[in-house]
């Protein structure tokens, strides 16, 4: 801290250091700078923002489509890569797809993703039921 001075007085003493002035506060009452080297700030701060966003984890929903008619082996297969997305990391959208008349037995959709929940409850957390 060099104290209270000029506007002139402190340019002058950033330009003898061969550094920035860089207003920090101007609202305070004297406003507050720095001496540094504001190119070197810029850069630094750029750098800690990018190593920030790479270890951000992009959270990615992977959908599995279900029929009334999905026949056994299909289904294993389907809860097989709903395990697998599981352990990636990923979330999983489990959707039972009606067409025409099969909306009327909705029950067997709820038994559907019942059966799902059985095999793979254990190994996730239910979000929505």
């Amino acid at each position: 801290q060099l104290g209270v001075m000029t506007p002139h007085e402190a340019i002058k003493v950033a330009e003898s250091k061969a550094l920035d002035l860089v207003e920090v506060s101007p609202n305070a009452n004297p406003p507050v700078c720095r001496i540094m080297d504001y190119g070197k700030y810029k850069f630094m701060e750029a750098k800690r923002e990018h190593a920030a966003r790479a270890k951000q984890k992009n959270i990615v929903v992977k959908e599995v489509k279900f029929r009334p008619r999905t026949d056994d082996h299909d289904f294993e297969f389907k809860v097989k890569h709903i395990l697998r997305f599981l352990e990636e990391g990923d979330k999983v959208k489990i959707v039972v797809m009606f067409r025409g008349r099969e909306v009327v037995h909705r029950d067997i959709g709820y038994r559907i993703i019942e059966d799902v929940l059985k095999r793979v409850g254990d190994k996730c957390l239910i979000e929505k039921p």
